[in-house]
């Protein structure tokens, strides 16, 4: 979502415009953010945006799915409270994780919205140049952005590395840029957030055309519709997924726990996967990631080399397993890590 930032330096320092920078926070989804943490953030921003102006435009890169207590839209909150500051005339854009809820009061604050396509999401650069540019251009006078909205009334799993999506999503790409096509995008929902404005939308931002972005939007999501039941993976219990890994010649195979996953909202700290592997008596293969701090400080402490008895693992709660007790080898260590996401790079601990 910060790709917004780093394309912004760069226009700006190729372009000769000010750029003015406000607070970046990030975190793994979870439960309820603390009403007082949203606050004190969103009015952070506000107070920032106060001081900056007059500004031309303003550029967010949100995630989408923010929920506070007594707050079901904080980013539609933010993104309100942020044109009622600079008023009617002054061109906001903002990008979204598809995995997000895309409320009228956003609709109805934002210029610009535009969302990844790739899921997973491999396109984060790619949808900041998006914003960016489509925010120049509107300042310039270039293009007057007109977008539509089409509900689609399903909550359904989207991934766009496997058809049907992902000749949709490879289209609704080439249509950007033709005729008066300025964006297109899809928003998923994200499935574990609890709130009226769940589920499957597409937007679509033509310049100064809105019949041709409500009939497009309407067309993309009629057939994103048609979709339902057809996109979700299969998901097999362990000991079957490891079954037919054993039985496969292919190499390397890879086995997902596809629930235990920090980007949905649980801790990371899963043993069930690996406990299937240990049982079946394997050791030929690897492991990644479990998060569990206190295992990491326990081998920091160990040092590289050392042989130890070490509890990991399943910390959190009963579904995710019982720890693991087993006596391992500290082979490497690394502080700050990281790895390429696409164009971007994500830090690991």
């Amino acid at each position: 979502c910060s790709a917004v930032f780093t394309e912004g330096r760069l226009r700006a320092a190729k372009e000769g415009w000010e750029l003015i920078e406000g607070t970046a926070t990030w975190a793994e989804p979870g439960g309820l953010v603390n009403r007082a943490t949203y606050e004190q953030l969103r009015d952070e921003v506000l107070g920032q945006l106060r001081a900056a102006m007059p500004v031309d435009g303003v550029i967010l890169g949100l995630h989408g799915a923010m929920v506070a207590q007594d707050y079901l839209d904080c980013e539609g909150d933010l993104l309100a409270r942020i044109r009622d500051l600079v008023g009617p005339n002054v061109v906001i854009g903002t990008s979204f994780d598809p995995h997000s809820h895309l409320t009228q009061k956003r609709i109805d604050s934002a210029d610009i919205i535009v969302a990844f396509k790739e899921f997973p999401h491999t396109d984060f650069v790619e949808t900041g140049r998006s914003v960016v540019d489509l925010v120049l251009r509107t300042l310039r006078g270039e293009i007057k952005p007109a977008k539509a909205v089409f509900d689609c009334h399903m909550i359904e799993v989207l991934p766009t590395s496997r058809e049907p999506m992902r000749s949709f999503i490879d289209r609704a790409k080439d249509m950007e840029g033709t005729g008066d096509i300025l964006s297109v995008s899809f928003i998923h929902g994200f499935m574990a957030g609890d709130v009226p404005d769940l589920g499957a939308k597409v937007i679509v931002t033509t310049n100064n055309n809105p019949a041709e972005a409500k009939q497009i939007a309407r067309n993309l999501g009629v057939e994103l519709f048609g979709f339902r039941g057809a996109t979700r993976p299969t998901f097999l219990k362990p000991e079957i997924a490891l079954d037919q890994a054993l039985a496969s010649d292919a190499k390397p195979i890879v086995l997902t726990d596809v629930w235990d996953n920090p980007g949905g909202g649980v801790p990371g700290d899963s043993t069930i996967l690996l406990r299937t592997v240990i049982e079946r008596g394997l050791n030929d293969y690897a492991f990644g990631t479990l998060w569990d701090p206190m295992a990491v400080r326990t081998c920091f402490s160990a040092g590289e080399g050392a042989v130890l008895p070490l509890r990991f693992g399943g910390k959190t709660g009963a579904h995710a397993g019982a720890p693991i007790d087993a006596e391992v080898r500290v082979k490497a260590l690394k502080r700050d890590a990281w790895q390429y996401f696409g164009e971007s790079i994500v830090p690991l601990g």
